[in-house]
């Protein structure tokens, strides 16, 4: 059984699958979509029918008992609704005669859940609602959080060697998360350190290791090691330096470094933080990794301009000027 928090982040997202009644709508909802700024999916043709999705940063599911409100199937919520009612007016315009729209775009409303609310009917029985929360912040996503699927993610892994009795059971507890999440072990490199010492400089071999194009060869590097406290101040030693030198390579080389080096007072405390009683802190900072290196990524796409997580019209509605926005709408 996978741990509790690991649980709650299995679920990425949901897919609202509908049919479209003929090619020409298929294609004309494409252009609708991409105009809104969603982002379009990997596409599939298998002969017999063709399907693309669009990608939205948030999405759920409703179900009702009773009554079904007066709403489309599909809502898709987003900010900015007058801006989006006016892209949806402006796509109508070069589809449909002026004279046409009216029956087929509703005004934005407000609603009885706190909301306001606008549908389009594109035919062939796509009707749609795009609504926005009286609080526009209520619900949107502020923050960039990573995903826990490590395919095509390369790890380096070090593990001491000294208390190799704990150690083992954290690698197994890394490898298992890694595998578990998608990842392969052909694509994780796994150093064994004589003892906690030497795991900073290890790592830090790993992270500076790059592939024949000159790319970083690992995305993540996992530390594991056990201190256990003895008489004497030597446990505080190596611990204060390991930790430093773990946290120095990752700055340096930018490269994420997941902290998995135990520091316990006694053996059976060790073995309870290597799959006993505690979990097993090998698989949590193996599921760290996979999340940081998510998390670069987004970033980096956030950098670059193609990431998606910042609203359903994001980018393209962000740059509308509202007043040429205007006079585009009243074509």
């Amino acid at each position: 059984m996978l741990p509790l928090f690991y649980n709650q982040r299995m679920i990425k997202g949901l897919t609202v699958v509908k049919p479209v009644g003929s090619a020409a709508a298929w294609e004309r909802l494409g252009t609708l979509f991409s105009e809104l700024g969603f982002e379009p999916g990997k596409g599939w043709d298998d002969g017999t029918g063709r399907g693309v999705s669009f990608l939205a940063p948030l999405g759920n599911a409703e179900f009702v008992t009773g009554r079904l409100p007066a709403v489309p199937e599909l809502l898709i919520e987003c900010t900015q609704l007058d801006i989006v009612h006016g892209i949806v007016k402006r796509w109508l315009s070069a589809e449909l005669r002026t004279e046409d729209i009216g029956g087929r775009l509703s005004g934005v409303a407000e609603t009885h859940w706190k909301s306001r609310l606008f549908t389009v009917d594109l035919g062939d029985g796509l009707v749609f609602g795009f609504w926005e929360r009286e609080d526009v912040l209520a619900g949107r996503p502020i923050a960039i959080e990573g995903d826990l699927s490590a395919a095509g993610m390369k790890f380096g892994i070090v593990v001491a060697r000294w208390n190799a009795v704990i150690t083992d059971r954290l690698l197994q507890g890394s490898l298992d998360a890694i595998v578990r999440s998608g990842g392969r072990l052909d694509d994780v490199q796994i150093v064994r350190a004589p003892g906690a010492w030497e795991i900073p400089a290890a790592a830090r071999m790993l992270a500076d290791l790059r592939d024949d194009n000159g790319k970083r060869k690992f995305d993540a590097i996992i530390t594991l090691g056990c201190l256990l406290r003895g008489e004497t101040a030597h446990y505080e030693a190596i611990y204060n330096e390991a930790a430093r030198g773990i946290g120095q390579s990752q700055q340096d080389t930018g490269v994420p470094h997941a902290f998995g080096v135990l520091t316990c007072e006694t053996l059976e405390q060790a073995l309870n933080r290597a799959g006993i009683k505690a979990g097993n802190k090998g698989f949590e900072a193996a599921v760290a990794a996979i999340e940081m290196v998510s998390i670069a990524r987004k970033i980096g796409h956030a950098a670059a301009g193609k990431h998606e997580g910042s609203g359903v019209a994001a980018g393209k509605l962000a740059q509308v000027d509202v007043d040429r926005a205007s006079e585009g709408f009243q074509k």
